[in-house]
């Protein structure tokens, strides 16, 4: 009986994995509506003092979304008010739900990558992951790549799809 050989482990084949930069733990989001009375009218001193009376140090080093889930009509002071609040403590403050905060994370990810490693080599943009990695993500993700590398496919090597190949 002949050796099976793995002849993926054994080619130039790099990875990319987009969950390696997962944030994990460093992107949350507040909803405001748990600040306006009956979730959806803003008292400007009962919001005033209940944003004063927030520990807003439970958002240190975080990416924070801020969105309101009711269909309240807020004044355009309200989302710079909780980010005044939270500027000293957040890494970075988004308006927009936390899809949108994990998207501007893995942005700011992907700017400070060093790609050298994957200079002039085939590439797989790994595309099954445990996390919900944005489909937005990969778009961001093969602007990067597609400057660096001698080809790239999507997926995973048993079944991969190409993307790129340089000519």
């Amino acid at each position: 009986m002949s050796e099976i050989v793995n002849k993926v482990a054994n080619s130039k084949l790099m990875v990319f994995d987009l969950e390696d930069y997962y944030p994990d733990h460093h992107v949350v989001a507040i909803d405001i509506s748990q600040w306006l009375f009956g979730g959806f009218v803003l008292r400007e001193s009962e919001f005033r003092e209940q944003l004063k009376n927030t520990d807003w140090s439970v958002y240190e080093d975080k990416y924070v979304a801020l969105f309101c889930s009711e269909d309240a009509i807020l004044p355009a002071w309200t989302y710079a008010l909780v980010a005044a609040h939270l500027a000293p403590f957040a890494l970075k403050i988004i308006h927009g739900d936390k899809k949108v905060a994990v998207i501007d994370w893995y942005q700011d990810i992907l700017n400070k990558l060093d790609y050298t490693d994957f200079f002039d080599k085939p590439l797989i943009l790994k595309g099954c992951s445990k996390k919900e990695v944005p489909n937005e993500v990969y778009t961001l993700a093969i602007q990067k790549l597609i400057k660096v590398s001698k080809s790239i496919m999507f997926g995973e090597a048993c079944s991969a799809v190409p993307l790129f190949k340089k000519k």
